[in-house]
């Protein structure tokens, strides 16, 4: 459950803007992208696993190797299905780029890329021009339009659902040692849900929200309702 800290406007204007994005219709001219961030712990088996055979059951020690930390970017294109999601050593500002530059190049003939994340300090413009300079960075960020969901608002981003798909699909309760493995891994599945298409059906509106929260047309929104 997630819990709505204070509904004042400026929670209101983003949260609206986000949902408002999520209403319109599905345009390869615009294509909607939503981003989030996962840190994943690394463990090694220090005994090994016994393999269920008949009349036994799996086996596995209890006791793991700590082998540091990975990080997974959640991206996701949930109307059309589309998954860029992938495993990177850190979540720091040049794999942020990185990761951005991957998905403007996925998009060729948009006009722009609307691009829903969180407040985290390395989501802007800043991240681009710092790791691929001023002018290629800025080029690259222009391609974009960002939403940025309300403090305490990460639930209206879809990536998040993305991040369940994925450790329940991918990661599961099995232990991962390497960053090796969990790009592997992470590639794997995102090739079977490309494969596949799947997609998010998000389904609550402005109007849901107006109605859960209790508040009237948000003023400081200009998007048609």
């Amino acid at each position: 459950m997630w819990c709505v800290a204070e509904l004042d406007a400026a929670y209101i204007a983003r949260m609206e803007d986000v949902l408002a994005l999520y209403e319109k219709p599905y345009t390869v001219r615009e294509p909607v992208i939503c981003l989030d961030e996962k840190p994943v712990s690394l463990h090694a088996e220090v005994r090994p696993s016994r393999p269920a055979r008949p009349g036994h059951i799996a086996k596995r020690d209890s006791e793991y190797r700590r082998c540091g930390t990975a990080n997974i970017f959640a991206i996701v294109e949930p109307k059309a299905g589309r998954h860029f999601t992938c495993a990177t050593p850190d979540r720091s500002a040049p794999q942020f780029a990185r990761v951005v530059r991957r998905v403007i190049a996925a998009y060729p003939r948009a006009g722009t890329i609307h691009l829903v994340m969180d407040n985290l300090n390395i989501h802007c413009e800043k991240s681009l021009t710092d790791h691929f300079g001023r002018r290629l960075g800025k080029r690259l960020w222009r391609r974009i339009t960002t939403h940025f969901t309300p403090k305490h608002g990460s639930w209206l981003n879809q990536a998040e659902i993305e991040l369940s798909l994925v450790s329940r699909g991918c990661l599961g309760s099995r232990r991962i040692d390497s960053l090796t493995q969990l790009r592997r891994d992470t590639r794997a599945w995102n090739a079977r849900a490309n494969r596949t298409r799947t997609r998010i059906n998000w389904r609550f509106t402005r109007k849901d929200a107006r109605t859960k929260f209790g508040y009237q047309k948000n003023p400081f929104n200009r998007s048609k309702t």
